[in-house]
This record gives structure tokens, sequence and C-alpha cells, in this order.
């Protein structure tokens, strides 16, 4: 096989892999409420996160580091979290499409057991390790990955500013805010229904692939400015940690940039911001193999983003996120030898609504849409995960409800035992491409709306 023909046939394979690693909560752990002393709902908006109050923003951004905690328990950075689900699409999957050890529709799965180390080392050093098992794919890996190897704070003009430095594997997975992407909504995905195949680089090009390198300053708790650089890891490595490749390798480190702006008043907290990042890559060939024969890809991302809370006094609370991305494209690499354009752009955004009523009950309302014009490179004809029309539009909408019976500071054997039930519908009215026939084997959009019900615990 050619290496584009190669390249081609393992970024069309690229969906099948996102069909089992997407499942991905959560940033809460009880280590943390033990660490500070403070129950959950502190730091988080139903009952325990991942979404942020500006008082987890603040934990994070000081690199874990906060105490106040009391007795063994809060020494010990230690913490377990499993989910578990049941998942039917509007129409079973293909008899060829299966995972293994699983029906065509109707499947209830364990969808991921995490182990996490997290906490702070001192006054100026913390961060979180995240270990995933997943039975959909019998496969373990390092997941999420945050550390914060140094911290600390200066007076300027009376006002604090705050230096830190991160140690990440996933482009967002350090930062401040939900309306980035590893941890934005929806929190808990199925790991088994159909998900769309195009998705912008700072999403999904560089995820738990690579490490990054990055500074930020948060001056008098409203601007926060990050820089730094992600290159990806070898090959030997990512087999060992049990990763792959995502877009391919980089060729050079990889330039990422952050700022956003908060303000907070009364019971209320808003932000806007914008990101910004390159990546040269040679193109994967395979999960632990990538091309140079041809030069690199090129990818460019520009991002802005905002957020709204309104918290109150904790009986009900509303928020509101959203993310714009556009990216341009220049697949030099992939092109080569294959007769089609080099140079395409995608665009994604993604908003949602949500309320809760006393951390106990809430309801997102959530829309995903990603568009673009025909890239054969990337989006060819294929059963189930294809593009017939080599487009890349998707539109989706979603619905969740929650329940959180345990999970706040009154409840039985806080902050040990959380559990959060919830009950999840997605309903595609574009899906790689198209409404009918979307994948030219006679798949409809509609035929992968999604119905998901979950339990998410987190001892």
């Amino acid at each position: 096989m050619t290496r584009p023909a190669c390249s081609m046939l393992w970024v069309a394979l690229l969906p099948l892999v996102g069909l089992i690693v997407t499942a991905r909560p959560a940033e809460a752990i009880p280590a943390f409420a033990q660490q500070t002393g403070q129950p959950c709902v502190s730091c988080h908006i139903g009952g325990y996160g991942p979404q942020l109050t500006p008082i987890g923003r603040a934990f994070k951004i000081g690199g874990y580091t906060q105490g106040g905690g009391e007795g063994l328990a809060a020494s010990i950075p230690l913490s377990l979290m499993a989910t578990t689900s049941f998942t039917n699409t509007a129409s079973a999957v293909p008899a060829d499409q299966i995972a293994q050890h699983y029906g065509a529709n109707n499947n209830f799965s364990l969808d991921q057991v995490s182990g996490f180390i997290g906490g702070g080392i001192g006054q100026h050093s913390g961060g979180l390790m995240q270990f995933t098992w997943s039975d959909v794919a019998n496969t373990s890996h390092v997941d999420n990955v945050d550390l914060r190897p140094y911290t600390t704070v200066f007076d300027v003009g009376g006002k604090e500013l705050r230096i830190g430095t991160t140690l990440n594997n996933t482009p967002t997975v350090q930062d401040p805010y939900n309306t980035t992407f590893a941890w934005g909504f929806p929190y808990v995905l199925s790991a088994l229904a159909p998900a769309p195949a195009a998705n912008v680089m700072l999403a999904a090009g560089l995820g738990q692939s690579a490490i990054g390198y990055t500074l930020y300053a948060w001056y008098d708790n409203k601007f926060y400015l990050e820089g730094g650089a992600y290159s990806t890891l070898s090959p030997w490595t990512l087999t060992r940690m049990g990763n792959g490749f995502g877009i391919g390798s980089t060729t050079s480190p990889a330039p990422y940039l952050r700022a956003a702006y908060e303000w907070q008043w009364g019971n209320s907290a808003a932000h806007v911001g914008a990101m910004y990042m390159h990546a040269d890559v040679n193109p994967a060939t395979g999960p632990y193999a990538t091309t140079d024969l041809a030069g690199a890809d090129h990818y460019t991302d520009y991002a802005v983003d905002g957020s709204y809370q309104f918290l109150g006094d904790g009986t009900h609370i509303a928020t509101v996120q959203a993310i714009y991305v556009h990216e341009n494209q220049n697949l030099r690499a992939t092109s080569s030898g294959s007769g089609f354009a080099a140079k395409y752009n995608l665009d994604q955004f993604r908003a949602n609504v949500s309320y809760w009523y006393q951390n106990t009950y809430g309801v997102t309302l959530g829309w995903q849409k990603t568009w673009g014009p025909a890239n054969p490179l990337l989006y060819a004809p294929g059963e189930l995960t294809g593009s017939n029309n080599s487009k890349p539009n998707s539109n989706a909408f979603i619905i969740e409800a929650d329940w959180v019976p345990f999970g706040k500071d009154t409840s039985l054997w806080a902050p040990y035992m959380n559990l959060k039930l919830g009950v999840q519908y997605t309903a595609y009215t574009q899906f790689n491409g198209g409404s009918d026939n979307y994948d030219g084997s006679g798949r409809n959009a509609s035929d992968n709306n999604t119905l998901l019900v979950f339990a998410w615990m987190i001892f």
C-alpha cells in the first residue's frame, strides 16, 4: 500500500477509535475535598463537577495546593472512579461494526474504572493524574495528566499575581474554564454509540499523545494568560502508556496560547477568552506509526469562548457556556500523490445551558455543530463511520437530566461517597456530511440518535 493510501486508511479508522475512547469524566475527586476541608460543591457545580466554580478555578490555577483539611485522609491523595451505562441507538449498529463482546444495540457496559493521584505537595507544587481501564476496549491507559511543578504569588501594585507552570498531556486539560474540550460538556459520553468523524485539533488532535509545557499568569483573579508548546511522545512511550497518535507526530513544538478575562460580582461570574494553537505533524499511518515521506501536514486553530454562572445561595444555579473554533488545514503530506487539494478548513461551535436545584437535580441543553467544505483526504465513504459526500458536517442537540443523591457536604459518607445518575439523549440532524444515507450504505443521521442512561461514582 502506498504512503498516501495507508495514511488515508488510518484516518478513516480514527472514528472507530473514537467509539472506545469517549467516556471522559472527571476532574472532581474526594482527595481534593479531604485536602482542603471543603465540600465538593465549593469547587464544583452539580454535586462534584467537573464544572468549576470561581473557588474551583482558583484551586486549579493555584496548583492544587490549597490545604485546610485535617486527619490522615487529608494527606492521602488517592481516589477511585467508575462509570457504567446503558446505550440505545435509534438503529442498531451494523453487524460488522459491533464492538467485541457487545450486541448491535441496547448494551449495558462498564465504560471505565479510573484511579486518581491528586493533590498538593507543599505550597508550590501539585497535580492530578488519572489512570483508566475500559471494559469496552478491554484496555488500560494513562488518562488525563495535569501537573503543576511550581506556582507562587507576587504582590504587584497591591494586586495578587500568580505565576505557575504546567506539565500536561492534552491541550486544554489544564484550562480553568469548562468551555474548553478536556472537561467540557457532555461530561459523560457513550463508549458504544457512533460519534462524528470530524473534530478540531484543539479537541482531539493531540489528546494524550503529547506532552505540553506551559507557563501561566493570573492577575487579580481576573486576567489569565498562558503560553507554551506541545510535542508528541515517541511510539515506544505511547505503547507503554496505552495511548496512540491522533492526527500524527509533531515535527517541531506546537505553540499554544490562551487568554481569558473573568468578572465576578455578587453571586455571579462570567468570562470571555481566546485560544490559538498551531501544529506541524507527520500524518499517522497507524496507532503508533507516522510517515515523513511527503513532508508534514499543518493545522492552525483559532478559538473564542465565554461563559456565565449564577450561583446564588446554592439553591438555584444556572450556567451558560460556548466556544467557537476555526481551523485552517494544509494537508500537504496527506494530499501528496492523491490528486486532491491540500488546503481545507473546519469550523465548530459548542454551547450549553444548565440549571441545578440545590446541586442535586440538574438539566442541561447542549448544541454541537461542525461544518466545512468537502474534504476527501480526511472523510471518505464507509459504513457507519464514513461520509458519502466527504463533508465533515454534523449537527447534534443534547438534553441531559441528572440526579446527585450523594455528593454534597450533607450527603451520607461525604465526601467519600459520590454518585450521579443521569439520562442523556443526543439527536442528530446531520452526521458526517448528511441527513439521509450519510455513509453511502443507507444509514441516516437520525439512526445514530442515542439514549444514554449512566451511573457515575467517585470514592
